[in-house]
């Protein structure tokens, strides 16, 4: 009687793991982070804000903004014209450079009232 040689069975592979549900949660992420991100636009001049004590946080909502040589932006709208859609956008929210001058600042204050703005929240960060 003769024996069959012993062949030893083959390494059995491990199986892979599936990566194509992994790729899948990854792009559901981004796809999350995409649609729920707030994008917003950039400040049209360059800003230092003024400090002060304590407050409220500032609204997210679009402001009127007086640049530190006393250049007056609303949105794409530059100079006058700025005001008066400001005015007629709702409550002003003012964003002043520290470094704006305050001739600058009364005079904003004035056309605005004299256009009928009734309330104007000036806009500072909070001090250290």
């Amino acid at each position: 009687m003769t024996r069959a040689p012993l062949i030893p069975d083959k390494p059995r592979r491990r199986q892979a793991e599936p990566v194509v549900p992994m790729i899948n949660v990854v792009f559901l992420l981004l796809i999350f982070f995409l649609m729920t991100a707030r994008i917003a636009p950039p400040d049209p001049f360059e800003m230092t804000l003024p400090t002060a004590e304590g407050g409220d946080p500032a609204s997210e909502m679009q402001g009127l903004y007086l640049s530190a040589t006393g250049e007056i932006a609303f949105g794409q709208t530059r100079g006058e014209a700025a005001l008066s859609e400001a005015h007629q956008a709702g409550p002003i929210t003012l964003h002043a450079d520290a470094q704006a001058p305050a001739t600058a600042l009364a005079s904003v204050l004035a056309r605005l009232t004299a256009l009928g703005a009734t309330e104007v929240t000036l806009v500072t960060e909070v001090a250290p």
